[in-house]
């Protein structure tokens, strides 16, 4: 998984294919729980780019996106968004399974 580094990179990386972007934080509890599960679920889905977001260095990326708990992720294809899985609450590794398959 790729981190996000510039806001420069984030249009571009929208724009081609499909992009999950998981937005977390170090201080997260709820981050921290499911960071170990997260390369296997980016094994899974080669098809797709996942892109780490640290939301306090990004934090008005965040709010453009309307992203108000973490983890949280956000789906684009091709420039457009298709699909989100965002609120405060713990994720499993189930529960974003399922959430990528409705993509």
């Amino acid at each position: 998984m790729q981190k996000l580094m510039t806001i420069e990179e984030f249009e571009p990386l929208t724009a081609k294919g499909k992009t999950i972007f998981f937005f977390t934080a170090d201080w997260c509890g709820d981050c921290s729980f499911i960071k170990p599960v997260m390369p296997e679920i980016v094994e899974n889905h080669p098809d797709m780019t996942f892109v780490e977001v640290d939301r306090d260095k990004f934090i008005d990326l965040c709010g453009d996106l309307s992203i108000f708990g973490i983890p949280s992720f956000v789906a684009f294809e091709n420039g457009s968004e298709i699909g989100r899985f965002v609120n405060k609450d713990r994720k499993t590794k189930e529960e974003i399974e399922s959430f990528i398959s409705t993509l």
